[in-house]
């Protein structure tokens, strides 16, 4: 069997995998997505490309300066909604929005939106659709199931104890692709694109500490409490592939060295002063769809992990948007 073919079968079965677990988790309710169920906030943001990049930082939605608006979705990675002071790796959805150009994506090829999906763990928990489904299996099922696959996978297990903590703010922590994207587009003529991984990371300390006695939506309240007095900004860099063996593409489960590679800002991530916390932003928030493929071609997704990420993130979306008879509807504004 061709590595391609074996791929696309495990990534057949995860999406089964998951499908079931989501219409088993949500029977006679909202049917929410497979992962990063719990919301922490959907905020309003701009994007500032930065102005006289260098040559080689100029490329795609980076070749020219402008600031676009954003919806940023901060969450949880779990499979259900839990209190914050469980701890757990934390999601960072930025769709930006006026981005000309065509998309990856046939059926939104002509939307003016681009996404861009981080998490604030520096490499992804498993190395290929086939391991993710079995991790997933686990955390889905039997306490014996659990222990039956930590035991025999220490890596992925020390990986989630380290990354799935508890955090005082998801404003003031920074953010990993984990998996990595081109830096050019060889089909428009250029150079062979490089490889990179994006990095979001907080200007200023983090101030805030986890309560004593958190409730379960402590997160949710420190970045409330903090907009409501002023803006949280991100630089927003990339980080280039410097070496094959330490940085691969085809094992996102492996972080890139920050000091090998030091990241390069591209852009500010300006979230702005507002109020976040509003039953009606977080129903829109509910039915907005993020996925890694929403771009342009000159930043496609890498490797066989990105690859099942396509279909996942499609099919899983559709049927989310389906059972909730809700259109899937790019945005064009900050409208609500």
């Amino acid at each position: 069997m061709s590595t391609t073919s074996s791929t696309h079968d495990q990534t057949q079965a995860l999406i089964e995998r998951l499908r079931r677990m989501m219409e088993a988790r949500d029977q006679g309710g909202i049917q929410r997505r497979d992962v990063h169920v719990k919301a922490h906030g959907l905020m309003r943001a701009e994007f500032t490309v930065a102005a006289e990049l260098p040559p080689e930082l100029r490329v795609g939605l980076f070749a020219r300066p402008g600031t676009y608006r954003a919806w940023v979705r901060y969450s949880n990675s779990a499979n259900e909604i839990k209190s914050d002071a469980k701890g757990d790796i934390i999601g960072m959805g930025i769709k930006l929005m006026g981005v000309p150009g065509v998309k990856l994506l046939d059926a939104e090829a002509d939307a003016r939106t681009h996404d861009f999906i981080l998490i604030s763990a520096p490499n992804f928990p498993s190395s290929t659709p086939g391991e993710f489904d079995k991790l997933v299996a686990a955390v889905i099922g039997s306490l014996w199931d659990k222990l039956s696959y930590f035991v025999t996978h220490p890596r992925v297990a020390w990986m989630l104890m380290t990354t799935m903590v508890k955090h005082a703010n998801v404003l003031q922590i920074p953010y990993f692709s984990a998996v990595p994207y081109a830096w050019g587009n060889p089909a428009a003529g250029a150079a062979a694109p490089h490889a990179v991984k994006y990095v979001a990371l907080p200007r200023g300390a983090q101030t805030d500490r986890v309560p004593f006695d958190p409730p379960g939506d402590y997160l949710r309240q420190a970045a409330s409490r903090q907009l409501l007095q002023g803006t949280a900004e991100f630089d927003f860099c990339v980080q280039f592939q410097r070496d094959e063996q330490c940085m691969p593409l085809e094992d996102p489960s492996r972080a890139w060295s920050l000091e090998l590679s030091p990241p390069r800002r591209v852009a500010t991530l300006r979230i702005l002063q507002q109020v976040f916390d509003t039953p009606e932003i977080d129903a829109y928030g509910e039915n907005l769809s993020y996925t890694p493929w929403h771009c342009l071609a000159e930043h496609r997704p890498l490797g066989d992990i990105n690859q099942a990420r396509r279909l996942i993130y499609e099919t899983l979306s559709a049927l989310r948007h389906d059972k909730n008879h809700a259109p899937r509807v790019e945005p064009s504004d900050w409208e609500v």
